[in-house]
């Protein structure tokens, strides 16, 4: 019987490890393109190296539970294609003991993603905003990927498509400067320089609507230059609830708890309760969407074993079609539910959780099918 079961789990950690390098390597081509990109772009090595540093063990949270799911299901639809696991039935294995084995590796994987989730992952995200605050401009831009909103500046915020250097393309500048009205600004192109703590745009085809308080119409100009005052002037990041570790975490959701206690009025909108209210389910989903990225670890190899078995097919391509629509359906349902973070209502700190209890409740229903 051991000899079985390390057969069985001797053929799994073999595609586990085989699937972790593969997915590993897929999700760091763009990390690898990033860091040659920055490196020809003159950006310190120290910076490119504590970036890599820090993004490179982040992708474990996808990898490892996405190759046990692989692993789970091409291994054990081999051996049902095989008619191993009808030869073991034959002889009166008990199944579940076969797969004992990669059931305790998966929750040792689980207890490695909750180290993971919550220690390494808080702390490279900290690590890259901070990076991207305190470095100037000429190398900051570097760091600020294209096809985000950068809001590092004060009262305004940049989006850019792509960029070429320090020509940045399809720009847009949201000018929260004053209080009665938001400045659009948008730019086919601009140049982005320095200049002491202000950072300059200079902009080409650029249209700003409205143009000030006097003339609320929109206006063009086939060039523009565009200051940000004081861009430069604070060199540290606030840490936001990403960044909080395990313990910083709780405490964290034990202060918010008390808060919605202290806090007056009702939960109507914009009042001290409601926002203390909204804080705190914030920052309680965060800290749940750690532990169900941790547990779908072990979850993948529940309904990864028994749906393999149930393949029966020798061709890889079913296995790994059963493979990601299960991996597909449980992180948008965790990626919905994030979504929902500020909408206690909701209570989406609980709603994340549904992808495991769907696990649980479908691997209860096929492991005694095809065990």
């Amino acid at each position: 019987m051991t000899t079985l079961r390390r057969y069985v789990f001797g053929s799994f950690l073999t595609a586990f490890l085989l699937a972790f390098l593969v997915l590993s390597f897929v999700l760091t081509i763009g990390l690898m393109v990033q860091i040659v990109g920055y490196i020809l772009s003159g950006v310190p090595m120290n910076l490119v190296g504590r970036f890599a540093l820090v993004c490179i063990p982040e992708t474990m949270q996808w990898t490892i539970p996405l190759a046990l799911l692989v692993s789970s299901v091409l291994v054990f639809s081999r051996l049902s294609a095989d008619s191993e696991i009808a030869a073991m039935r034959a002889c009166g294995v008990n199944m579940l003991s076969v797969i004992s084995w990669p059931l305790i590796f998966a929750a040792a994987m689980t207890a490695l993603g909750l180290y993971i989730n919550n220690e390494i992952v808080p702390r490279g995200h900290e690590v890259r905003r901070n990076l991207a605050k305190r470095i100037s401009v000429g190398s900051g831009l570097e760091l600020l990927e294209p096809g985000r909103v950068i809001d590092d500046f004060p009262k305004v915020k940049i989006y850019f498509e792509s960029k070429d250097g320090n020509w940045l393309h399809d720009l847009i500048v949201l000018d929260y400067s004053s209080k009665k009205f938001v400045r659009e600004i948008t730019a086919r192109k601009a140049l982005v320089t320095s200049n002491g703590r202000d950072v300059n745009l200079d902009l080409h085809d650029m249209t700003v609507d409205p143009m000030d308080e006097t003339h609320p119409g929109m206006a063009r100009a086939a060039r523009f230059s565009y200051c940000v005052k004081d861009a430069l002037k604070d060199g540290t990041y606030r840490r936001k609830e990403k960044d909080f570790r395990f313990w910083e975490m709780v405490n964290a959701i034990g202060l918010a708890k008390k808060a919605v206690k202290l806090a007056k009025g009702t939960s109507r909108k914009g009042t001290e309760r409601y926002m203390a209210k909204r804080y705190l389910s914030d920052i309680q989903t965060e800290f749940q969407k750690r532990w169900v990225f941790a547990f779908a670890s072990v979850c993948f190899v529940l309904v990864g074993i028994p749906l393999g078995i149930r393949a029966q097919r020798k061709e890889s391509s079913i296995g790994m079609a059963i493979s990601l629509a299960v991996a597909l359906s449980y992180y948008l349902v965790v990626i919905l539910m994030s979504s929902l973070s500020k909408n206690f209502k909701a209570q989406p700190e609980f709603l994340i959780w549904l992808p495991v209890l769907a696990c649980i409740l479908l691997a209860s229903y096929l492991v005694p099918k095809n065990l």
